[in-house]
């Protein structure tokens, strides 16, 4: 058989266009490529894991007519994930992906995420290439997958979303302040004491009174104020020296009428006199009082001078307002007051106790509930204090109490239930229910209601939910100041690890323990890391997590 030149030539040619357009080259020469990633050990933020890889192909490398695709796959323990895939061609395909030069090559790079689920802190990040002929009939796999990245990094999942709740203040006082007073009136310029006026029913309900306290093994009387007043008409001299007089005849009376008995009810507390010499305060309170004629004309005048003389002037010119007055309000102001002073002693807390253990507490007021509630140390009788003051008082500040308590618990239902009650809603309550949506993984409404409060907590709060959005910095500045676990781990993720060391101080919770580890690690302290390892393992979560955490790859 004759082979002309020509047949020889164009089986050549035939050749060469076939190797030109086979991929099989670039399958083999797979080594050639280089590969980026970055992260090289990847970190989930947020739920999600972001990387970016890059594919170095050198110069005639990449076929003109070769069609590429790359498959991005994390493979972790328990399964794999898929990336999106990345398709290139070469310069003569004219379809719509990355294009390759042949000559010149290039370097190509692509973002990938991979919604993060439990297992892959343990993985690593591969690229599954293929490569194709220009109508995709033959393909050719890469030898081997590339290994671009492990991972992955799940640090912050470490952040503490119990929740900081708060507790409503009760107004409970071990000693409350008590006042008893009686009053003697004088007649007009004068300073004497009438018979009268001491054998008043007044009085005499005062000194019974006073007998009655020094017996009460829960009263004491502190001190006694006898407040001598002149009514606020005359010469300010003259009231002045009237009122001066009144207190010493006042506390003459007080001496030998009040104490004039065999007990000297009130000898032992001392007597203190003061003279004020026009009562125009206690004028004011009884015109306001009164259903005087132009009684609002008056207080006008009151609130336009505060000069006494002008006041007295412009009042006498009402002619016929001021002769009521002189009849029924400038009597009541020519007096002397007797005011005890007393102190009652509130239950102590070992009677508290006792009440709450015999189930005697019918009688404590909503303060002392809420008090008894706070040094309650079984939960069960504390919630039913709580619901105790709630009902019978209808007390907001015992339903956020016991909001927060069912909260301390991680009984979310319960603690909806009891803020549903709430009337007053404030900071506190604002923040326990936040408190209540974060527990029940409602993100969004947590973080609407604590946007409502003004507390410390709610700050702190709303820091551990920035470190789940993976707002690294904004959870910083909320959770500055709290010197908390949080605060530490938040620091950690921004890589400011001596501020997060110098929060954690000699802490040694199992916690605080696995962050100080993390710390050492990164600082390549392999024995602080062993010893704080150590401790975190008392806890078995801790334990279980740094046998995969990739914080300790290096150092294991």
């Amino acid at each position: 058989m004759k082979i002309t030149l020509k047949k020889i030539m164009g089986a050549a040619l035939m050749s060469l266009a076939v190797v030109a357009c086979n991929p099989t080259k670039m399958a083999k020469n797979a080594n050639l490529v280089t590969s980026e990633c970055n992260p090289q050990v990847l970190e989930a933020v947020a739920g999600q894991i972001h990387a970016t890889y890059s594919l170095n192909f050198p110069e005639k490398y990449f076929l003109p007519k070769a069609i590429m695709e790359v498959k991005p796959v994390l493979v972790y323990q328990g399964g794999e994930a898929v990336g999106e895939t990345f398709t290139l061609q070469g310069e003569k395909i004219t379809e719509n992906n990355t294009s390759v030069p042949y000559q010149a090559g290039a370097k190509v790079s692509r973002n990938v995420v991979f919604k993060y689920v439990s297992g892959m802190e343990k993985a690593h990040l591969e690229l599954r290439v293929t490569v194709f002929n220009k109508t995709k009939t033959k393909s050719y796999k890469y030898p081997e997958a590339i290994k671009i990245a492990d991972g992955t990094n799940t640090t912050y999942m470490l952040v503490k979303t119990k929740g900081d709740v708060a507790y409503e203040r009760d107004n409970y006082q071990k000693v409350i302040k008590e006042s008893k007073e009686a009053q003697i009136l004088y007649t007009i310029d004068n300073a004497t004491v009438r018979r009268s006026q001491l054998t008043s029913q007044e009085i005499k309900d005062f000194k019974a009174f006073l007998e009655k306290t020094e017996n009460d093994p829960r009263r004491t009387i502190t001190s006694n104020d006898i407040v001598a007043y002149a009514s606020p008409d005359g010469p300010e001299t003259l009231n002045a020296n009237l009122s001066v007089k009144r207190g010493k005849t006042a506390e003459k009376a007080f001496s030998k009428t009040i104490n004039k008995n065999k007990k000297k009810v009130v000898t032992s507390a001392p007597v203190n006199v003061k003279n004020i010499s026009e009562d125009w305060e206690g004028f004011q309170e009884l015109v306001s009082k009164s259903n005087i004629e132009d009684k609002d004309l008056i207080l006008r005048v009151l609130s336009m001078y505060s000069d006494p003389a002008v006041r007295e002037k412009e009042i006498k010119n009402m002619s016929s307002v001021y002769k009521t007055l002189a009849k029924k309000v400038l009597p009541e102001l020519r007096r002397a007051r007797f005011i005890a002073n007393i102190n009652y002693k509130n239950y102590t807390n070992t009677e508290l106790k006792e009440m709450v253990k015999n189930g005697n507490i019918e009688n404590l007021d909503e303060e002392a509930l809420l008090y008894a509630a706070k040094i309650e140390k079984d939960k069960n009788v504390k919630a039913s204090l709580y619901k105790k003051a709630a009902s019978k008082f209808n007390s907001s500040r015992a339903s956020e109490n016991l909001a927060a308590l069912y909260l301390t618990e991680n009984k979310i239902s319960e603690a909806k239930k009891a803020l549903s009650a709430v009337s007053e809603k404030n900071d506190i309550y604002y923040n326990n229910l936040g408190v209540a949506e974060m527990k029940s993984g409602k993100l969004e409404e947590a973080s609407a209601a604590f946007a409502k409060s003004n507390l410390r907590q709610a700050r702190y709060n709303q820091g551990a939910i920035e470190v789940l959005h993976g707002n690294y910095t904004k959870a910083l500045s909320d959770l500055s100041g709290a010197h908390s676990f949080n605060e530490a781990l938040a620091n950690i993720l921004v890589k400011n690890e001596n501020k997060a060391a110098k929060i954690l101080g000699k802490a040694a919770c199992p916690c605080k323990s696995y962050l100080k580890a993390i710390i050492a690690a990164r600082a390549g302290d392999s024995a602080a890391v062993k010893a704080n390892l150590k401790i975190a393992s008392k806890e078995k979560r801790l334990a279980d997590r740094q046998k995969n955490d990739i914080e300790f790859a290096k150092i294991k």
